[in-house]
Parts: structure tokens; sequence; C-alpha cells
């Protein structure tokens, strides 16, 4: 009888969590290059919530994952679409290459949430894994709530040893949103539809590509102007 029950309970939470999942089509890469800046100004825009100015300064690459979704019912997942931009040698951002972030859950929740997230990668190791295509939250480097606030200070912060800062503006019923697990790849359809085919991160991020579009050259140019602060 319980074993009857639980696959019903299953069944539905299936039933609700495909659909929505399956409505969360994937962004035009332009749209999705739009949205990060969009992201990226929301949050800065905003003193009290925004990233500390030295934690900026000093990242060695940031992700903005405009509307993550995260849905479930006895079992969620989550999906999003983003981009990715690496510091280089002399200071400057690099083009970003787009990435998806995909990821699973067991428990009892129920509900659908989007969620902007903003990461900011503090070390190499990260970074490295990354580049050559796959990164996994809690296993490639560990990930934790930053800390917020213009003036604020990541070395004031509890969990300072962590590797990676994650940020979100949350909507709807799950409020922020839990990493480890998670899976961060290269949307290499993504980046060849923006770049060129066969045009590997490296190359990206190395800056070995050309006509590059005005939406993308933006994401890279915000990156500029708030981490120059």
């Amino acid at each position: 009888m319980f074993k009857t029950s639980l696959h019903r309970l299953l069944l539905v939470g299936a039933a609700l969590l495909v659909p929505a999942m399956a409505a969360h089509a994937e962004d035009p890469p332009l749209v999705r290059a739009q949205n990060a800046v969009n992201v990226l100004n929301t949050i800065e825009q905003a003193p009290d919530k925004s990233i500390p100015s030295d934690l900026l300064k000093e990242a060695r690459a940031i992700a903005v994952i405009p509307d993550l979704l995260k849905a479930g019912f006895i079992f969620g997942g989550r999906r999003g679409e983003g981009l990715i931009s690496v510091k280089r040698p002399d200071g400057t951002w690099s083009n970003p290459s787009f990435i998806t972030l995909t990821g699973a859950s067991v428990g009892f929740q129920a509900g659908v949430s989007s969620t902007d997230v903003v990461l900011v990668f503090r070390t190499q190791r990260g970074v490295d894994s990354i580049v050559n295509g796959k990164f996994t939250f809690g296993a490639d480097a560990t990930a934790a709530a930053g800390p917020v606030g213009r003036s604020a200070s990541a070395d004031t912060d509890q969990n300072m040893r962590a590797e990676i800062y994650s940020y979100s503006r949350a909507r709807g019923l799950f409020a922020g949103v839990a990493l480890n697990g998670g899976v961060m790849r290269i949307d290499y359809d993504a980046n060849a539809e923006v770049y060129g085919a066969g045009i590997t991160p490296r190359r990206i991020f190395e800056g070995g590509v050309g006509n590059v579009p005005q939406a993308v050259v933006k994401f890279r140019d915000t990156l500029e102007e708030y981490t120059s602060r």
C-alpha cells in the first residue's frame, strides 16, 4: 500500500516538474547576455545588497545565471543558462563563454522558483575546471553565500574559506539557491552560434575571437565597470 502511494506521488511530482522545466526554454544567446547584464545592474545598483567591491576586484571569474529555475514535488531539479568571464593576466575581463547550470535535489518540497544567480570565483581551481568544460559544486570547489553591501569585506565572513561566493535574487516559493551537487557546463552550442563553430572556451577567454556581438561585449564591459570602482 505504501509503495503504491509513493509511486503515485512520484508520478504526480513528475507531472508537475517536467512541464515546468520544459516551459523554461533556453533563451537565445544574445537575449541571455542582455538578461545577465540586467542582473548585474540590478544587484550592483542596490548598495545594501550589492557584492562587496573588494571581492569583485579580487575575483578570478564571475558567472551570471539569469532566471535559474527550480521546481519540485518530492524530488526537484534546477536548470539555468548564463555566461562566465575570467580575469586575464593583465587584470581585464575576457569575453564570456556561455554556460548551463543543472542539478537535482530530493526531499519534501513543492513549488516553482525563479532565481537570478551571480557566482564569484575566488581561486584558480574552479576556473581551470570550467575551462576544461565541466565544473561540479562541492567537488571541484566549495560555494557559500557571499557577504553583501558595497563596503562589506569577505575577510570578515565566517565562510572565508569558500572558493566561490554565491549571490541570488529569488522570486517564487523557494528562497535562495542550493548549489552543491549542481553541475556547470560549457554551452558549446551557444558559443558556436555567437563565436563560430569549433571555438573552444580557452580561445574565447584568451581573446582569440573577433566580431563579438554588442550584447556580449556589454556583459564584459559591465564587469569592467563594477570591478574598477
